[in-house]
């Protein structure tokens, strides 16, 4: 198992500009081989979909690469594979659809722990099919959100459970596989938040026993859209709304209009890109997003470890980040100073690590940070240990005013 920093960082021509980026959680920073995918997708014939001329043979491919390439990404079946313009999008595409099985005394789980986009869109499609919202609460002091506070609000009448697999807030990773046996216990339905975990450890929705799994791939060094992965079989069963003339085939029916080859190109690349991430590692794509994945958190654990080492010598500063299985990212808070204050002085030293509640609201209230948050700071592939001595040295100045 290698992992050779210096080298990946070398693919992403935005690092030369000096910033230290421990904003990844917000999306990460684009490899050299997803930008030329994007730029070939675009200086090649493009057309819709077809097999007649290469425009449509281009379009084609692109898409039926992606699927595969994503699906051995997620440990999913290509068929399964739904393209959307983001993780939200798609979200309430899904909570539209499913609310249609809904009747008033249903109900419907969400978390508090969870990014506004897997809260809202259920919340609100409840209300609209008259059914109950139940909320799952997690330990503010440790962050943990357990299969024991899911079942505690589950009942015959639950219809489906809407839960992260990563918080984007404080990084905590609840036990999705705990969780989803009691959901189905109950005749549930999982749909589970993997945007933020996506980027940090290798997904297997089957194993996860996750129906739903949205992620977008722009969190993992890839363009901006959203990816849903599903059972082929549980979305035959789904009647989304659709264009009278477009294809009821799955998983098209649920994509709507015509899809972004180019950025379906760059996510193709991406997910090769961090296949490689271990230079060393052999066998299929599959096995090789295994071992990169395996290297890749022992990098960021490693990194995880000396900013957790170093925010422990300085006065005043405030971890919210306690659970125990957790990605490498922090939400601090400062006695008595401002984390905007903070996070405008560090990029004025060139680190990036943005202040806020990053659309985390609930997981924020419940924290007591009410919908200002904190200051976060997220690691990335390309993270190194000169990035995270830059990060504690402008915090150690900002804590000691000094300009």
């Amino acid at each position: 198992m290698t992992y050779d920093v210096d080298t990946i960082r070398a693919q992403f021509p935005a690092l030369t500009a000096g910033t230290a980026h421990f904003d990844g959680p917000g999306g990460t920073q684009t490899p050299r081989p997803v930008i030329e995918a994007v730029s070939d997708a675009w200086s090649s014939p493009l057309s819709n979909r077809g097999h007649g001329t290469a425009g449509e043979r281009n379009a084609e491919n692109i898409v039926t690469g992606c699927r595969r390439a994503l699906a051995d990404l997620l440990g999913a079946d290509p068929a399964g594979i739904v393209f959307g313009r983001s993780a939200t999008q798609l979200a309430y595409d899904f909570s539209r659809t499913l609310a249609k099985t809904w009747s008033p005394g249903d109900e419907v789980v969400v978390t508090r722990l969870d990014h506004d986009s897997n809260i809202r869109p259920w919340v609100q499609a409840a209300a609209r099919a008259g059914a109950t919202v139940r909320w799952a609460d997690f330990d503010p002091v440790t962050g943990e959100l357990t299969a024991d506070d899911i079942r505690a609000v589950l009942s015959e009448r639950t219809r489906l459970v809407a839960v992260t697999a990563a918080s984007n807030l404080i990084g905590t990773r609840p036990r999705i596989a705990e969780i989803s046996r009691p959901v189905h216990e109950a005749g549930a339905l999982l749909y589970v938040d993997g945007v933020h975990h996506t980027a940090h450890r290798l997904v297997d929705v089957e194993e996860m026993g996750a129906d739903f799994f949205a992620c977008s791939p722009y969190k993992f060094l890839g363009p901006h859209h959203g990816v849903l992965a599903a059972r082929p079989e549980l979305l035959e069963t789904l009647r989304p709304d659709k264009l009278l003339p477009s294809t009821d085939a799955v998983p098209e029916r649920f994509e709507l209009g015509t899809l972004p080859y180019e950025f379906l190109a760059g996510t193709r690349a991406a997910v090769d890109f961090l296949a490689g991430l271990d230079a060393r590692a052999s066998g299929t794509r599959r096995q090789r997003l295994a071992a990169a994945f395996a290297a890749l958190e022992g990098h960021e654990e490693n990194l995880r470890a000396r900013i957790d080492k170093g925010l422990g010598v300085l006065d005043g500063v405030t971890v919210h980040s306690n659970a125990a299985d957790r990605t490498p990212t922090l939400l601090l808070t400062l006695d008595g100073r401002s984390t905007a204050d903070a996070s405008r002085f560090l990029s004025q030293r060139g680190v990036h690590a943005p202040s806020g509640s990053f659309y985390a609201v609930e997981a924020s209230r419940r924290l007591g940070l009410s919908d200002t948050g904190g200051l976060r700071v997220g690691l990335a592939p390309y993270n190194n240990t000169e990035d995270v001595e830059r990060l504690l040295s402008g915090l150690s100045d900002f804590l000691a005013g000094r300009s």
